[in-house]
């Protein structure tokens, strides 16, 4: 609750540091009450001929699985998405304790959500509905207003320091397509905005709807049609063709296109460069500009016929 608390105080600058810390802490608990009830012992020890030797701190007290050694266990009850998010924010903690940055908060959101919905989940499953705390929260309110203007012109790029953004490219890059967008391990949402037909009727500002129905079906077919289904596909050999034309004569497939999407980690669905279809990979055009921008990057090197 704390860590929900301090995550939606518009006053804090310290967000997302603050709510890992603390839902650290809180899985932490929560699977120790899961072993302790289960009778599974989450102390570190050696085992001797007769008996466990303990490790104890300098003041004497038990030393206790962290959250990692307790997801590691093989009775831990954890499902792989969510254990996949746990270990993201676990990892990202090592990043940014020991360095400030104020630009995760938006920038990882989807993980965060995702991380206090898993928690509610077992939390209920493993110790009682009756300890759920979906009842004791509400939809934040925000002062972001989509508005046509806004989603007609490209969002900012977060100001993210380059290490940060290695470690979560790094990461995702681990997982498979299906681990990737498990709503387990980033809870992500398209939202439409909804006038309420007639005075009197509720109008909660967020509001669930099947999958499945006519209606979400109908919201995903408007939105991919125009925002994704017209985007044109090259594949490599059409990158390599336009780099040229674009005056880098000598920009070849092997090595340097290989080595630049290697670099740049571009098959990684999130960032938007490509898409595979049945096991084929297709560039987008903002894979084609990259491309283009690196290059220029590098001086004469792409430009002089006959060079390397």
């Amino acid at each position: 609750m704390a860590a929900i608390r301090v995550y939606n105080d518009p006053t804090t600058r310290f967000k997302s540091e603050t709510f890992i810390v603390l839902m650290v802490i809180a899985w932490t608990y929560l699977l120790h009450a899961y072993y302790r009830a289960k009778r599974i012992d989450y102390r570190y020890f050696d085992q001797g001929l007769k008996r466990k030797k303990f490790h104890r701190t300098k003041r004497g007290a038990f030393k206790y699985w962290e959250l990692e050694r307790c997801l590691c266990d093989g009775k831990c009850p954890i499902d792989t998405d969510t254990a996949n998010n746990l270990r993201f924010l676990i990892g990202l903690r090592h990043e940014v304790e020991h360095q400030m940055t104020r630009a995760l908060d938006g920038f990882l959101s989807g993980r965060y959500q995702a991380c206090a919905m898993n928690f509610n989940t077992y939390l209920k499953q493993l110790f009682g509905k009756k300890h759920g705390l979906d009842r004791h929260l509400s939809y934040s309110i925000q002062f972001l207003q989509l508005a046509a203007e806004q989603l007609q012109h490209p969002i900012p790029e977060p100001d993210v320091p380059e290490r940060l953004k290695a470690y979560v490219r790094e990461f995702d890059a681990d997982l498979t397509h299906d681990e990737y967008n498990s709503e387990r391990y980033s809870y992500r949402l398209l939202f439409k905005r909804k006038l309420v037909n007639r005075p009197g009727q509720a109008d909660r500002v967020v509001e669930f709807i099947d999958p499945g129905s006519d209606l979400a079906k109908g919201i995903d077919k408007e939105y991919w049609v125009k925002k994704e289904v017209e985007r044109p596909k090259f594949r490599a050999k059409d990158v390599v063709s336009a780099v040229r034309k674009a005056g880098f004569p000598t920009f070849r497939m092997f090595p340097h296109h290989v080595d630049m999407w290697r670099s740049e980690d571009a098959k990684i669905p999130a960032k938007g460069y490509g898409v595979d279809v049945q096991g084929a990979w297709y560039w987008y055009q903002s894979w084609i500009d990259r491309c283009i921008e690196l290059c220029g990057q590098q001086g004469e090197k792409f430009r002089a016929v006959g060079s390397a």
